[in-house]
C-alpha cells in the first residue's frame, strides 16, 4: 500500500516484473532499547580501613576540573595488599563527575590460563554501549573505542594487568576519561604514555588492627587483645591475610582468638592457616611464582634457602652463580611482580612471602643444586671474612682455609682497613647467620674457620654475644674436625670473648686448656697466648702479682721467637698491671715504651690502646692536660678505625677525667656518649657507666681519693690507683683489648 504525497511516493513499495506466490511486507524494526549507562565496578567494602592516605592522593592526581580527566594511574603493589578494592571504592565515589559510565575489565595477569587478550575487553566496552557485532581485528576495535570515548566522560578499571602492551589498546584516549590500572607489576612502560604511579604498600599494624575489628567485632577483639595483636602481626600488614584470619576467626563465633594466634603462630603452617574456601595467601603468591620466568623463578627457590632476612647484591649473584648483570635483571623480575622489595642494604622478602619462597626452596634443599647453591654462599662469606682478616688484623690471619670448591669466585676485595672494617660492620648479622647455617649443614671445618676470620670483626667492634656463640660452636667444630691449631686458637680467642663479656671463671678454663695443648705441642707463641689470656683473668680477680708474673712470660715467649709486636702488647699489659698496683709512675715509664714500639711496627689500633692507658696514669698523676691529649688522639684513632668498644671506653675515661677536674657537666655528657654506645654493643659496661652517671647526679662522684684524685663512684682504690675499667670492675671492659697475635689472637 501506498500513498502520493507532494509528488512523493510514500509507503511499501514493490518493483517486479512476474510474481509467483505472495508478497509479505514487514514493517520497519522497532527503534533498539536504550541500555543502561554502565555502572561495571566490582563491589567492595563499605569502607577501607588504614587507605586514607592513598585515597588523598588518588584525588590530589586527579586535579580540581571536573570537565576533563585524561588521567591514567597506575596502583601497584604486592599480592593481597587490596590494589583493587582501593581503585574500585575510590573509582564509586567519582561516579557523578562521570556520568556516562565506570567500566571494569579483569585482564587476568596472574590468571592459570593466562593473560588476557586485550581484543576480549574491547569487545566487552564496545557491546556495553550497544555495538554489535565488534569488529575482529585489534586495532580497528581500538580506533573503534577510542571514537567511542571521544565525547563521553568515562572511568575505566583495567584490573590485574600483566604488561604495559597489554593496556595501551584499552586507553580511551580522551581528555573526558579517567582510566585506573591495577597490576603486581611496576609497568613502568605506561610512564611513556602519561601515566602517574601510586605503589600500595602495606597496612601498619594499627591499621590492620581496626580491620580486624571491623570483620569479627570490637568486642571480641577487645577481649583478647594480646591473641589479637598477635593474629595481627602474624598476618604482617598484608589485608588479604588479616581478612582471611578474621573469616576463619568469625566463622567461630565462641572460638578464643587465641586458636587462630597460635595457628599463625607456627611458620611452617602458617600459609595453610591462611586458608578460607579456597581463597589462600598461598595462592596468590603461587600464582605471582607461576608467571616467572625460569631463570628467575630458579633464583627465587634458591633465596628461599637463605638465612638472611636482608641479602645484598652480592649474595643474590653468588647464591644464584650468575655474573652481576644478570643477577640484576633476575633481580628486577622478582621486583617487577613484588615477590622481593629493595630495601637499604639490599633486598628482602615480606613476611608471608618469605614462607612461601622456603616452601619453594624445599624443591631444591637437599638436591645438588641447592646444596651447591648453600655451599657457594657460605665459601664466599668465608673468603670475605677472610680478605678483611688479612687486610685488618695480618698477624692473626695464619691458619689454613678450606672451600668445598676451591677459592671462590669473586669473594670480596678491600681497598684499606676503613673499607673492610666497614664491611664487617655492616654484614654482622649475615656472618653470625652463615656461621649458624654451616653448623646445621655439617661442615665443621668452615665453621671454626670462619669464626676464626671474623677476629677483626670481634676485636674491634666487639659484639659481646656474637664472640661468645661464634667460638661455642667453632671449638665444637675443630675438635669434631680435629684440628688442633684450630681448637687451640677457639680457645684462646674465645677465652677473649668470655672475658670480655664477664664469664670470667669459664675463661680461665678455657686458656687452661689452651695452655695445656700449647705445651703439648711445643708451641711457644700458643703457650705466649694462653699465659696473656690467664694473665687477664688473674688482673681481673685482682691477683696482680700472678698476672704480673704471667705477663713477664710472655714477654719473653714472644721475644724469643721474634714476635715485637706481641712483646709490645704483653707490656702494654704489664704497664696497666702496675697502674692498678699503684704505681702509677712506673706505669707510664712501662707503657710509654709499648706505645713507642707499637708505632714502630706500625700498630696504629694498638697504639692508640697504648694512649688510653697513659690518659689513665697521667689522671692518676693529676696530669689532666696530658691526660686529654692523649685521650683525644686515642679517641680519633678509635672511631677511624671503627674500634666502638674501645671509643666508649676511652669516652667514658674522659668522662672520669672531666669529673676528676670539677667538670661535672662535660662530664655527664661524655658518660652519656659513652652509655649509648655500650647500649648499642649489648656489652655489660652499661650498667657500670649507668652507676657513674647516677653517682655524677648525686653529688657522689666527686670524693677526694689520697693524691686529691677524686675516685669514680666515691670508692677508694688500694694504694691510690684509679680503677682502669677494665677487669678490675665486675663486668668491666678488659684493661687492654685484644690484639691480633701471632699463632691464637690472645691479647685481650
Amino acid at each position: 500500500m501506498n500513498s502520493v504525497t507532494g509528488g512523493r511516493v510514500e509507503g511499501s513499495v514493490v518493483q517486479a516484473a512476474a510474481i509467483h506466490g505472495g508478497v509479505h511486507l514487514y514493517a520497519p524494526a522497532a527503534a533498539a532499547v536504550a541500555l543502561p549507562v554502565p555502572r561495571q565496578l566490582p563491589p567492595v567494602p563499605r569502607r577501607l580501613v588504614g587507605r586514607e592516605d592513598d585515597l588523598a592522593a588518588l584525588d590530589r592526581s586527579l586535579g580540581d576540573v571536573p570537565q576533563t580527566a585524561d588521567v591514567t594511574l597506575v596502583v601497584t603493589g604486592p599480592a593481597g595488599v587490596g590494589k583493587t578494592a582501593l581503585a574500585a571504592q575510590w573509582l564509586r565515589g567519582l561516579a557523578g563527575r562521570f556520568p556516562d559510565g565506570q567500566l571494569y575489565a579483569d585482564l587476568r595477569g596472574h590468571a592459570p590460563g593466562g593473560p588476557a587478550d586485550p581484543a576480549e575487553a574491547l569487545g566487552a566496552f564496545l557491546r556495553a554501549f550497544g555495538i554489535a557485532p565488534v569488529p575482529g581485528d585489534l586495532a580497528e576495535g581500538a580506533a573503534l573505542w577510542r571514537s567511542l570515548a571521544a565525547e563521553r566522560r568515562i572511568a575505566v578499571l583495567l584490573d590485574n594487568a600483566s604488561t604495559s602492551a597489554q593496556v595501551r589498546p584499552l586507553l580511551p584516549g580522551s581528555e573526558h576519561a579517567l582510566v585506573v590500572v591495577t597490576s603486581r607489576r611496576r609497568l613502568t612502560g605506561l610512564g611513556i604514555d602519561g601515566a602517574v604511579f601510586r605503589p600500595l604498600g602495606l597496612l601498619p599494624d594499627e591499621a590492620s588492627a581496626r580491620l580486624l575489628s571491623q570483620r569479627v567485632g570490637e568486642e571480641r577483639v577487645a577481649r583478647e587483645r594480646a591473641a589479637a595483636a598477635e593474629v595481627v602481626e602474624r598476618c604482617a600488614g598484608l589485608p588479604l591475610a588479616v581478612c582471611l584470619a578474621a573469616a576463619r576467626i568469625a566463622a567461630r563465633p565462641v572460638q578464643a582468638l587465641s586458636v587462630t594466634a597460635e595457628a599463625l603462630g607456627h611458620e611452617a603452617d602458617r600459609l595453610a592457616a591462611l586458608d578460607v574456601e579456597g581463597e589462600t595467601v598461598r595462592n596468590v603468591l603461587d600464582a605471582s611464582f607461576e608467571v616467572l620466568e625460569a631463570d628467575a623463578a630458579r633464583l627465587y627457590r634458591l633465596l628461599g634457602l637463605l638465612p638472611f632476612p636482608v641479602f645484598t647484591p652480592d649474595v643474590v649473584r653468588v647464591v644464584g652463580g650468575v655474573p652481576a648483570g644478570e643477577a640484576e635483571r633476575l633481580l628486577d623480575g622478582l621486583i617487577d611482580v613484588h615477590l622481593l622489595e629493595e630495601v637499604s642494604g639490599g633486598f628482602r622478602f615480606h613476611d608471608l612471602v618469605k614462607l612461601h619462597a622456603r616452601a619453594c626452596a624445599e624443591t631444591v634443599r637437599l638436591a645438588p643444586e641447592g646444596l651447591a647453591a648453600a655451599g657457594r654462599v657460605l665459601d664466599w662469606y668465608l673468603a670475605s671474612a677472610t680478605a678483611a682478616e688479612a687486610l685488618v688484623t695480618p698477624t692473626h690471619r695464619t691458619l689454613r682455609r678450606d672451600y668445598g670448591g676451591g677459592q671462590p669466585v669473586g669473594a670480596r676485595e678491600f681497598g684499606d682497613e676503613a673499607e673492610a672494617l666497614g664491611w664487617l660492620d655492616g654484614e654482622t648479622a649475615r656472618l653470625a647467620a652463615a656461621l649458624r647455617w654451616a653448623a646445621q649443614t655439617d661442615r665443621p671445618a668452615l665453621v671454626w674457620q670462619l669464626a676464626d676470620a671474623m677476629w677483626p670483626l670481634f676485636l674491634r667492634l666487639r659484639p659481646a654475644r656474637l664472640w661468645v656463640e661464634a667460638h661455642r660452636l667453632g671449638l665444637v667444630a675443630a675438635r669434631t674436625a680435629g684440628h688442633r691449631d684450630g681448637e687451640l686458637r677457639m680457645l684462646t680467642s674465645g677465652g677473649n670473648g668470655l672475658r670480655n663479656a664477664g664469664e670470667d671463671e669459664e675463661a680461665a678454663q678455657w686458656f687452661a686448656e689452651a695452655l695445656g695443648l700449647a705445651r703439648a705441642a711445643a708451641d711457644r707463641l700458643g703457650q705466649a697466648d694462653a699465659l696473656y689470656g690467664l694473665s687477664q683473668t688473674h688482673r681481673t680477680a685482682g691477683r696482680l702479682a700472678e698476672a704480673a708474673d704471667c705477663l713477664h712470660e710472655v714477654v719473653g715467649l714472644r721475644e724469643a721467637e721474634g714476635y715485637p709486636r706481641g712483646a709490645a702488647l704483653a707490656r702494654l699489659a704489664l704497664g696497666d698491671v702496675l697502674l692498678a698496683s699503684g704505681r702509677a709512675a712506673r706505669a707510664v715509664e712501662v707503657i710509654t715504651a709499648a706505645h713507642r714500639e707499637l708505632t714502630e711496627v706500625r700498630a696504629p689500633y694498638e697504639a692508640a690502646r697504648a694512649l688510653a692507658f697513659l690518659g689513665q696514669a697521667h689522671t692518676v698523676l693529676g696530669a689532666y692536660a696530658r691526660a686529654e691529649r692523649c685521650y683525644a688522639q686515642a679517641l680519633a684513632e678509635f672511631r677511624s678505625g671503627r674500634a666502638r668498644r674501645w671509643e666508649a671506653r676511652v669516652l667514658e675515661l674522659g668522662g672520669e677525667l672531666a669529673r676528676s677536674d670539677g667538670r661535672a657537666g662535660e662530664a655527664a655528657e661524655r658518660f652519656r656518649a659513652s652509655l649509648a654506645l655500650y647500649r648499642e654493643l649489648g656489652a655489660p659496661d652499661a650498667a657500670r657507666v649507668v652507676g657513674r652517671i647516677g653517682a655524677l647526679e648525686s653529688g657522689s662522684g666527686l670524693t677526694p681519693r689520697p693524691g686529691g684524685v677524686p675516685v669514680p663512684g666515691g670508692e677508694p682504690v688500694p694504694g691510690g690507683a684509679t680503677q682502669p675499667g677494665g677487669a678490675t670492675e665486675p663486668g668491666g671492659p678488659p684493661p687492654t683489648a685484644p690484639a691480633d697475635g701471632a699463632t691464637a689472637a690472645a691479647d685481650g
